[in-house]
């Protein structure tokens, strides 16, 4: 990839509302050569989307918490993280490698919620599972260039 699409990617990732003008500014291309750069990078499946970015804190989502999921019969795990979508709280899940099946970020607004939604886990998937509570977050996130 070419080090112009690199800084574009960066500048982006950064603040996904730069406008071309400013892309351009950064890169020293024009306006409408970095709206084109970006365009291609869109259809070349490089950029994705763009998102807002909310504060789970001002959605009194306060504790996050990591639940790995452990499926004691291996082949059982493919409809996992079907049942589990419907879930409330579950940010992401991520199917990995090792110990566990799956990991699941979750954010809820207190220790209740949390049981609540590990009762739910359980009763939506024959899984057992360990959680792990985050205290702080020195970085989130960050972008990849």
């Amino acid at each position: 990839m070419e080090s112009t699409d690199q800084q574009i990617l960066s500048l982006l990732a950064r603040d996904g509302r730069m406008s071309f003008t400013d892309i351009g500014k950064a890169t020293g291309l024009s306006t409408s050569a970095a709206q084109q750069r970006v365009r291609r990078l869109e259809q070349r499946g490089v950029i994705t989307g763009y998102r807002a970015v909310v504060d789970a804190e001002a959605l009194d989502r306060m504790l996050t918490a990591f639940v790995s999921l452990h499926v004691p019969n291996p082949g059982d795990d493919e409809d996992i993280p079907a049942k589990l979508a419907p879930i409330e709280g579950i940010v992401s899940c991520y199917s990995v490698a090792g110990r566990y099946s799956y990991l699941l970020k979750v954010q809820v607004e207190s220790p209740k919620d949390l049981e609540r939604l590990l009762q739910e886990v359980g009763q939506a998937a024959s899984v057992s599972t360990e959680t792990t509570l985050v205290l702080s977050v020195p970085y989130a996130d960050r972008p990849l260039v």
